[in-house]
């Protein structure tokens, strides 16, 4: 199984601020959905409060040191205390795709053998950031798209693959 971390950030590595994220770029959420969906995602209990419902067509798992969590009916949601039980969680899959937080990414990192990164083209204050994964690894980008400022409102970003060098 391939495990990858899926990230938005500023030029300073912010990926959110007050349990939400600093920006909303509706055309880097679609390449965000269309990335992810029908793969089971990780993440911990502040991005799940933080979206406020399940992500649809994903298996959803929520990484937490939580004694007792929340009793869900939905099966598309998993509960888990571990990475191992995280990894388990996620079944018989080509690919599991980590979705933050902040802690969740550094947790994930050093195990990560793809990153799909965006970068927005923003100097925002934050309070949750993305590791320097430069610093732990060295990464081949595979692939690389620009993608122009649409207004004053919504930045430019580019959108990065990277695969861990072996």
């Amino acid at each position: 199984m391939k495990i990858s971390l899926v990230a938005a950030m500023a030029n300073n590595r912010v990926i959110g601020k007050d349990n939400k994220m600093p920006w909303h770029i509706p055309s880097e959420l679609k390449y965000f959905k269309k990335i992810t969906l029908g793969k089971p995602i990780v993440m911990g209990r502040k991005t799940y409060e933080s979206l406020g419902r399940p992500l649809p067509g994903r298996k959803n798992i929520i990484l937490s040191n939580r004694t007792n969590p929340p009793q869900n009916p939905n099966e598309q949601v998993v509960w888990v205390s571990g990475v191992k039980q995280a990894i388990a969680a996620a079944g018989p899959v080509d690919e599991l795709m980590v979705i933050g937080g902040g802690k969740i990414y550094e947790t994930f990192l050093p195990l990560a053998d793809r990153l799909y990164v965006t970068e927005i083209e923003l100097n925002v204050a934050g309070d949750t950031y993305f590791p320097d994964y430069q610093q732990l690894a060295e990464w081949s980008e595979i692939e690389r798209h620009e993608v122009a400022a649409e207004s004053t409102q919504i930045p430019a970003y580019t959108t990065r693959i990277l695969d861990k060098q072996r």
